[in-house]
């Protein structure tokens, strides 16, 4: 098969590579395409991929180019990467917020939003060059946010579905912490991305023994260390939320932090400027260890797991399950059908089909009703551009909420995000 990465210029995408080629039986690709107009890094990179198939003895051919249409051609699968302004402007979602005593992230609140209006058309752009060369092929979206990417995606009528670490990330933890193989936990994983509860930790598959109120009874204390909360919200609460509820639940506490230290986009951009030294190096055929510190851990695997069963034989025996991003219709009956859940779902050659989700509790499900119509109204501005659209999205979100905070965002946005809207 031949499969195609968007982006593939990425600092992170030996990462990928090294899933690839360690998981080769599990999808085994003859050509690998990394696409990317950055044709510098891309090289580079290339020729790093390269040596990584090769020392892992994997029989794939790696090839680069900066021509979306040649490299998505006769593809049987696009992975989609991408970052529109690079460093550079998540450096800006990290810091305009906090002007106005916003959390400052690329993917939550204000500079989420600024990341989904700059990045919604060019997916839509790509993922239609896609469907001209090749209906068929399907689209895995990785690039933030997740949510409202895939939902232009599947709106625009796309075959495609979003993917993200966060799931992966804890099942790899509390496999761990319980001296069990990831394969036998099996997390009740529901929300929206990066809006996600884990409500029960079961072993061995849905309906397995929840080992969750034990696992928070002896562990407790390094979960919360990793989540930066306080080990008694996971105990009052019993469930574990991910790492991305720190904004809502502790906002001002992030934001006095966030005010007083470095950003993340900073780190990453020294990182970024290290790691292509590394990758620089001939001699170099598997991934550095700094690697495991640019984020994304485990995307490879889920990758890797979910692009073969959306490629499979379609043979008889049991779908995938796995946790994607992809349409409501009906799991959580208090949203839309058209909504993009995170959830477990079964998945083959027809795509993913969620699994029937644990009732949410009113606590948890007014949080992800309300983000959903933020996302809504957040997909209509990336679409259709225009100062009151952005301004009504930003009025909608749970941590802006308020007349002169939107106002005062909105310019903000504006005014640092021009060169990348069109309308602006």
């Amino acid at each position: 098969m031949k499969l195609a990465v968007v982006g593939g210029g990425s600092t992170y995408t030996p990462e990928l590579i090294d899933g690839f080629a360690r998981l080769r039986d599990t999808l085994p690709i003859a050509e690998l395409v990394l696409i990317d107009p950055a044709t510098e890094r891309l090289e580079l990179i290339g020729a790093l991929a390269r040596r990584i198939f090769a020392k892992q003895g994997h029989p794939g051919r790696v090839t680069t180019t900066a021509d979306l249409d040649a490299g998505v051609e006769g593809a049987d699968a696009v992975l989609l990467q991408l970052r529109i302004g690079g460093q550079a402007a998540r450096l800006q979602d990290e810091t305009w917020p906090l002007e106005c005593g916003c959390v400052g992230q690329e993917t939550t609140g204000a500079g989420g939003l600024a990341k989904a209006l700059r990045t919604v058309p060019v997916v839509l752009d790509i993922a239609e060059r896609v469907r001209r060369a090749n209906p068929d092929a399907w689209i895995i979206d990785f690039t933030n946010p997740v949510g409202i990417v895939t939902r232009a995606l599947l709106r625009a009528g796309h075959k495609a579905v979003g993917l993200c670490n966060v799931a992966i990330g804890f099942q790899r933890k509390f496999a761990a912490l319980l001296d069990l193989a990831p394969s036998d936990i099996h997390l009740d994983h529901v929300g929206l991305n990066h809006l996600t509860w884990e409500l029960g930790v079961r072993k061995g598959g849905p309906d397995g023994e929840d080992l969750l109120p034990g696992l928070l009874a002896e562990h407790g204390a390094a979960v919360a260390e990793d989540l930066r909360l306080p080990r008694a919200v996971l105990d009052r609460l019993g469930v574990v939320p991910s790492y991305y509820l720190r904004y809502f639940y502790a906002h001002d506490a992030v934001v006095r932090e966030l005010g007083g230290k470095p950003s993340r986009a900073a780190e990453v951009a020294a990182m970024e400027k290290e790691l292509l030294a590394l990758y620089a190096d001939p001699a170099l055929d598997e991934k550095p260890e700094l690697l495991a510190k640019r984020g994304g851990a485990f995307y490879s695997e889920a990758a890797v797991d979910l692009a073969a069963a959306l490629l499979g034989d379609g043979g008889p025996g049991p779908a995938s399950v796995q946790v994607v991003n992809t349409l409501n219709n009906g799991t959580l009956p208090f949203l839309p059908d058209d909504a993009v859940i995170e959830v477990q779902a079964r998945v083959d050659r027809s795509g993913p089909v969620p699994l029937a989700a644990a009732r949410l509790d009113p606590l948890y499900a007014g949080l992800v009703a309300h983000v959903t119509a933020y996302e809504d109204l957040a997909l209509d501005a990336a679409v259709r551009g225009g100062r009151e659209r952005v301004f009504k999205a930003l009025l909608a979100h749970p941590l802006v909420g308020q007349f002169d905070l939107a106002e005062g965002l909105t310019d903000r946005l504006l005014a640092h995000n021009k060169e990348h809207l069109a309308w602006a």
